[in-house]
């Protein structure tokens, strides 16, 4: 039967595509919505970390310093006795109040000693000869090359041929998932045989690898609840330092344990998106094919290797050679974040592709078509369709300037230049097995569907009842679905986009075996042949004449005390993978104050079955609003030769807010009829490099140093003048 399952699509589908607000968000407007870090227990006590001030420094504690503050019971150290980046928790204080906590941990940090060790907070300063090594291995590793054709002779033959070229550098900063929910667990554990964790985390059954060891229980004795979380973007896969030391804590005090990050912890000690610097040098012939790509990365991940896309990013090129390497430094190592690695390299290539496109006086829509050519890959004709789309939408047709920026200069009359530019995405995001669904109805009806995975905003819990819903032609407030528990069965950690593509098969598969059981139940009573039934609204089952029929109440009287249950797993054929999308942004340039001000942005994507049109929508504005604010605002800044935090806080920590969020529109491909697939990186891809280019189109100012502040567009208004 599974092998024949299909998706109820179009207008045969009274769920399944629709615009269905969720579920949870009645709770989550209204404060009812408990988060892990709501979460208190009757004993608790509240933990607080200690992080260092420095970079690196050999670290001696006083802990009784800590423990003389009325309502602190326990203090100890949780880092060697060298620290290697800034912002590593050095100590933990527990008390029997946040206030006490805080008052410990302050005294724990004015009474320890912090022998300075020699840092580098920054690429120029692990670089540098003698520098201060960060690492074992050195502050250089992994470099690798991918090359093919010659690309140093063709960049070579452009330059005395009449191509372009270009030999520029790209920068991206720094920029910090800033979770609304800091990083931390609650671990509910008074001494006994049981303990539940309460984590904000991406993975309900992450909470069960390793926690239980550090609790000293079997892992059928611990319970790993998500209910809510307060975002996560990557970069809580796992319990991190916060978990194993919340988890320490209630072994050793025989009570629950309250412990998240502060903030300014937050900041700089729970990953990053990781910065890079590219050099690329890149030649085009007349006709604007890419003929040579030369690039050199380094990717700037503190303690972790960094993330980067191979260049060339989505488009063809004949000849290339590309290196990348991790350049590392004393700061918090970089984690997953929303297509990592992805959104600098498209910083790069997009713009990359523009400045070639002007130099030849070619339209950079043109110029993208050229090198996506579709007779040699069929998904270059996918890209054609969406940039076209997205050209025609934003009035690129229409524009002054398409072959050619326009010509700005700094004045001292209030003036905006109007610019208009392009990205692509790409990403996989298909599922694979490991869900584990549970559908069961009772005698009186009730409908319950029920799996581990974590809702982390994405509209998952919705899916779930959405998807048996339709299945047994009921309304969406007749099943409940539970999740964010270990104790149903497993689900998968949410991340890479297969959250969706992960679960809804298997939630399919348990619903389509419901519909079959029941079905077998009423032909039974009917005394007709299940082939002849079908459910009808509200899930009532009648056979196709109509003559005989069973209402939703009389067909559940069936099913006797037990009930019904029915388990479903992944169906490879009811999702699939590779997705495309392509941006378009329009911005206004002010040329007194160089501020950037972003009017339109417009994605088209495909996403296979869209299950929530609304969500998914609102899934696609969010990585917009994502990307202008990394395009516009966001970087970690630290300074260079203290070593010293500058921003870790929400006050200086530059974030757009809804004053700067523009129109926004968004298009799904029609044309997309295949299984469900996740959407939630590609969206966040292209929108820093099409604003980029678009700030180029409006003024001819290419800032090619992320973030686009005010400043550097003026400083490029000066250079042209």
């Amino acid at each position: 039967m599974s092998a024949e399952l299909t998706w109820t699509r179009g207008d045969d589908a009274r769920l399944i595509g629709r615009r269905v607000p969720r579920i949870d968000g009645p709770d989550k407007v209204s404060g009812r919505a408990v988060y892990p870090h709501d979460k208190r227990f009757e004993s608790m006590v509240w933990a607080e970390f200690v992080p260092c001030p420095m970079p690196s420094a050999n670290v001696e504690l006083d802990l009784d310093a800590a423990m003389a503050v009325t309502g602190v019971v326990h203090a100890e150290r949780v880092c060697g006795d060298k620290t290697l980046y800034l912002g590593e928790p050095m100590a933990v204080v527990a008390a029997e109040t946040p206030e006490a906590a805080r008052e410990g941990a302050a005294a724990l940090l004015a009474t320890m000693t912090l022998t300075p060790l020699d840092f580098c907070v920054t690429s120029q300063a692990a670089l540098r000869e003698g520098a201060p090594s960060v690492g074992r291995s050195g502050n250089v590793t992994r470099e690798r090359t991918r090359d093919q054709g010659d690309a140093v002779a063709a960049f070579a033959a452009a330059q005395t041929s009449g191509g372009a070229t270009i030999d520029v550098r790209y920068t991206v900063q720094v920029q910090h998932h800033a979770c609304l929910e800091t990083h931390g667990m609650v671990v509910d554990y008074n001494g006994g045989q049981n303990a539940t964790i309460h984590g904000s985390i991406q993975g309900t059954f992450a909470l069960l690898d390793g926690p239980n060891e550090l609790l000293g229980l079997p892992a059928a004795n611990v319970e790993g609840n998500v209910q809510h979380m307060g975002g996560g973007f990557g970069s809580k896969f796992g319990i991190g330092i916060e978990g194993r030391v919340a988890c320490e804590l209630a072994a050793k005090l025989k009570r629950p344990v309250h412990l998240f990050m502060d903030r300014e912890t937050e900041f700089h000690a729970s990953g990053n998106r990781s910065g890079n610097e590219v050099t690329v040098r890149a030649a085009a012939g007349k006709d604007g094919r890419l003929t040579s790509l030369i690039s050199d990365s380094n990717k700037l991940g503190g303690l972790s290797g960094g993330s980067y896309a191979w260049l060339p990013y989505i488009y063809s090129a004949e000849n290339y050679t590309t290196t990348q390497r991790s350049v590392h430094t004393n700061t918090d190592g970089n984690r997953a974040f929303r297509a990592p690695g992805h959104p600098q390299a498209s910083f790069a290539m997009e713009g990359a592709l523009d400045e070639l496109a002007y130099q030849l006086g070619l339209d950079p829509v043109a110029m993208r078509l050229t090198n996506l050519p579709a007779e040699e890959n069929p998904d270059f004709a996918v890209w054609h369709k969406h940039l076209k789309r997205v050209a025609d939408e934003i009035g690129w047709y229409e524009h002054p300037h398409r072959t050619a920026p326009g010509s700005a200069k700094y004045t001292f009359e209030r003036e905006e230049a109007i610019g208009i530019g392009f990205g692509l995405s790409v990403w996989g995001g298909g599922g694979g097995p490991g869900n584990q669904v549970e559908v069961s109805v009772d005698r009186t009806g009730t409908v319950l569907a029920s799996v581990g995975t974590q809702d982390i905003g994405t509209g998952a819990r919705t899916l779930v009842a959405m998807i048996v819903a339709e299945e047994l032609h009921r309304d969406l407030d007749d099943v409940q679905a539970r999740i964010g528990s270990t104790q149903y069965g497993m689900g998968n950690v949410s991340g890479g986009s297969v959250t969706s593509a992960c679960l809804a098969p298997a939630v399919k598969d348990a619903a389509a075996k419901m519909r079959v059981e029941l079905l077998a139940k009423a032909a039974a009573a009917m005394n007709v042949d299940a082939g002849e039934l079908a459910f009808y609204a509200g899930g009532s089952v009648a056979t196709t004449d109509g003559t005989v029929s069973l209402s939703w109440k009389e067909l559940c009287a069936l099913l006797g005390a037990t009930g019904l249950t029915t388990h479903g797993t992944w169906q490879r054929d009811l999702q699939a993978s590779g997705v495309h999308g392509a941006q378009a942004v329009k911005v206004a340039v002010d040329l007194l104050t160089g501020r950037v001000r972003v009017i339109k942005m417009i994605c088209m994507q495909d996403a296979g079955l869209i299950l929530n049109a609304l969500t998914a929508q609102s899934q696609i504005q969010g990585a917009l609003v994502q990307s202008l604010s990394y395009a516009l605002f966001e970087e970690r800044l630290i300074d260079a030769d203290l070593g010293a935090r500058l921003n870790p806080n929400f006050e200086s920590y530059k974030i757009a807010n809804s004053i700067v969020i523009p129109e926004m529109q968004v298009i799904f491909d029609e044309d997309d009829d295949r299984g469900v697939i996740g959407l939630g990186e590609p969206p966040a891809i292209p929108g820093a490099a099409a604003i980029a280019n678009a700030v180029h189109n409006a003024c001819g100012v290419r800032v090619r140093d992320l973030p686009l502040t005010p400043d550097k567009v003026l400083m490029g208004l000066e250079a042209l003048r």
